[in-house]
This record gives structure tokens, C-alpha cells and sequence, in this order.
């Protein structure tokens, strides 16, 4: 006998590793969703800056059935025509050269960071093993990544981590010029630092990772799982700034909610990643692939783009006339359509307040940490979903006000 699942399973079935809302959406159109109950939602959230084209949009959804029909998964003994295109697709609108297809950001990352230390043993030596990073930073949750990423909190109690890993402070780049050296194989930076409260880098910082690089026989890695395939208004951050990395990761909105991730690197690089070094049982699945494809196409058009740029200004204005009524925002920051709002020092660590108040207003949105909170909305989403969205935001931050 089947019966409705509740949010108390959750509690009896699942993991203790999250901690859901209270309510379960069902069914998604566009920007909107609805629970079990038939209750309306506008989502700021986008499944963490995953549904690039918010819910069960035409493109992905045509993309899928049709694939469906034909091929879901090959081994990579075989190749298929959806990977293939997938791959050409994103050389051709990048500087890389070569792609590896995988199955999320953070499998991604992992493929990025071997790459890189492959890279440095093949060309100078096994000596050249350490990776830069830095604080607050996240890069997935393999333990290598999370090792990686600069929040303690997502590696500690699991064990020695992997040696080799040394942090700087983002935008500062005196503190990456002390740590390196010539047994520096590779930077690993975020062109915005997303979990750790949507700080946009410097340029001039960017390309001082790019010089010191340069300088140091060093690979530069840009993680763009959560800024890549549209999100700031270019398909990629990187391009915003003129600066080129050697290794770039993808994920996130290249799926528009179908799991896919993506490494891109330059043809000099890519030949350390050679036959039998690295796999991924569904990377390049052709569903995957296909909706990837769909995604990517759609994405990158001079409409869609030039439309991110457009919702972030109405974002900002609307986030700015709220902070002018009530006072809880000290910054209101970040690059298309992946904002945050820092709280002010009087609402300090009540950033996740709002989300379940937001919840019974409906809508939804994230945070950045305990003191920012994010928005990150579909690409394409209407304004007057904006508007409305906004509203139910506002009213949720009343009630934040209300309470002291």
C-alpha cells in the first residue's frame, strides 16, 4: 500500500547529514513551486544555483524525453554522440581544449586538483605537490576537496588530511605571494567566493594569481561550479575579469538540475590526464549530456546573458529599498543573478532566520554562511516573479524585525 511520504520519514529513513524545511515541494513550473498541500513558492533558491532555467523548462525537458528514448548509459568503453557534442560545445565557447565529463562539482574539483598534481610530477618532479587555496573557500565534499576548501569545519573529525594544502586570505595577494614557491604545483581559487559569502575577487587579484603562476611553473585552477554556465552574466566568470585559467570546473547550472559536471583544460595540460588515470562511472552519461547540451545552448545567447544583467539590477533595487526600511543589511553584493546580503553587525549570525520565515511567506531563498543571505534565481526568471518574490521576502524580514 503506498502512502505519502512526510517530512517526519525524513527524520526515520535518511541520514542526519541535512536538516530540510519543513515543507516538501512536489512539482515545479518555471520560478514557482508548490508543496504537497498545493502551496505556492517563487524560488530564489534554484536548487542552490542548480535550475539555471528554473523548473521543468521545455528545452531540458524535450531534451530528456527525447534522449530517453533512445540511449541512457554507456560504459567508457564506448563513446556516445551527446558527450561528444557536449564537449565540443564547451571548447568552442571557452579556452580550453579538452573536457572530462563527470557527474557534479565536486567530482569535478577531485578530477582538477589530480590533474594538477599529475601535471607538476609528468613536467618538474614529485616535489612540486603543494596546493594553494584559501579561507572560506569550498570545492566539493570528497575529502581531498574538502581538504581543500578552506572551512575546517567540512574536514575535521574524519581523519589526517591530505598534506600539501596550504591556505591565503581571498583578494589579498601578498598573503599567496609568502606561500609561494617552486614546489607550488597549482592555486585553486573561486572568481567568486560562493559558500563563503559571495565576495567577488579583485581583478587585480585574479591576475596576480595569474602571474605568480606564470612566475612559478604553476597551474591555475578556477572553480566555477556555482558562477559558471550563465550565472554572473558571461558563461563564465573568468570572463569578466580577462584572465584565463589553466584547469576550469563546471557543474551546477551545466545540468539545469540534471546531475553533470564538468574539468576543462588547455591541450598542454589535458595530456597529463592520461589512459587509465581518472574515470567516472557516469560521466558523459548521454542523458546527462544531452540536457547538458540543451542547457548550454540555451544559456549562452546574447539574450539570456544580457537578461542576468538586467534581473540584477532589479534585485538590487529591491534588496536596497527593503535595507533602507529596515536596516539588517550592511553590503548587498555579488555578479548576476548569485547575490548575497550581508547582515548588518545588529542582525549578526540571523542570516537562516529568514529563511523559514521567507517559507511561510512563499519564497524561497538560501544562505552564505551565518551572516549572508543569498539569491540565486533562475537565469531567465520573470520579473514579475522578481517583484512578487521580492514582496514575500520583505514581509518574512518584517517578521525578523518584529521578533528583536
Amino acid at each position: 500500500m503506498s502512502t505519502t511520504p512526510t517530512r517526519q520519514d525524513f527524520d526515520q529513513y535518511m541520514m542526519p547529514n541535512y536538516a530540510p524545511q519543513s515543507v516538501i515541494p512536489v512539482r515545479g513550473e518555471g520560478s514557482r513551486l508548490w508543496d504537497q498541500d498545493g502551496r505556492e513558492y517563487i524560488d530564489f533558491a534554484a536548487g542552490i544555483a542548480v535550475n539555471a532555467l528554473g523548473h521543468c523548462h521545455p528545452a531540458l525537458v524535450n531534451a530528456l524525453e527525447s534522449q530517453g528514448e533512445t540511449l541512457w548509459h554507456l560504459s567508457n568503453v564506448f563513446t556516445n554522440e551527446p558527450a561528444l557534442k557536449l564537449a565540443k560545445s564547451l571548447v568552442e565557447r571557452t579556452f580550453a581544449d579538452k573536457v572530462f565529463l563527470c557527474s557534479s562539482g565536486g567530482e569535478a574539483n577531485e578530477a582538477a586538483l589530480k590533474l594538477a598534481r599529475r601535471y607538476a610530477v609528468d613536467h618538474h618532479g614529485e616535489h612540486k605537490d603543494k596546493i594553494i587555496s584559501f579561507y572560506q573557500s569550498f570545492h566539493g565534499r570528497t575529502f581531498f576537496t574538502v581538504s581543500v576548501g578552506g572551512q575546517p569545519k567540512y574536514s575535521q573529525g574524519f581523519g589526517p588530511v591530505p598534506g600539501g594544502i596550504l591556505h591565503a586570505d581571498y583578494n589579498d595577494l601578498e598573503s599567496v605571494r609568502r606561500l609561494m614557491g617552486d614546489d607550488t604545483c597549482a592555486i585553486v581559487v573561486e572568481p567568486m567566493q560562493g559558500e563563503g559569502g559571495l565576495i567577488p575577487a579583485d581583478p587585480d587579484f585574479l591576475q596576480g594569481l595569474r602571474d605568480l603562476c606564470d612566475e612559478h611553473g604553476a597551474l591555475l585552477v578556477f572553480d566555477e561550479v556555482q558562477t559558471g554556465v550563465g550565472r554572473t552574466g558571461k558563461l563564465y566568470a573568468y570572463q569578466h575579469y580577462g584572465v584565463t585559467p589553466d584547469i576550469l570546473t563546471s557543474a551546477k547550472a551545466l545540468g539545469g538540475g540534471f546531475p553533470v559536471g564538468a574539468m576543462l583544460a588547455t591541450d598542454e595540460v589535458a595530456t597529463s590526464l592520461g589512459l587509465g588515470t581518472h574515470g567516472s562511472t557516469y560521466g558523459g552519461n548521454p542523458l546527462a549530456s544531452s540536457v547538458a547540451l540543451a542547457a548550454l545552448e540555451f544559456i549562452d545567447t546574447p539574450e539570456v546573458l544580457e537578461g542576468v544583467q538586467e534581473r540584477h539590477a532589479l534585485l538590487r533595487e529591491h534588496l536596497e529599498r527593503i535595507n533602507r526600511k529596515h536596516g539588517v543589511f550592511s553590503d548587498i553584493r555579488g555578479l548576476g543573478l548569485l547575490m548575497g546580503a550581508q547582515m548588518s553587525e545588529a542582525w549578526a549570525g540571523r542570516a537562516k532566520d529568514i529563511l523559514p520565515l521567507a517559507i511561510e511567506e512563499g519564497a524561497m531563498a538560501l544562505v552564505a554562511g551565518p551572516n549572508v543571505l543569498r539569491l540565486a534565481p533562475s537565469l531567465v526568471i520573470p520579473e514579475a516573479d522578481i517583484d512578487e518574490g521580492m514582496a514575500r521576502l520583505e514581509r518574512a524580514i518584517e517578521r525578523l524585525v518584529a521578533q528583536g
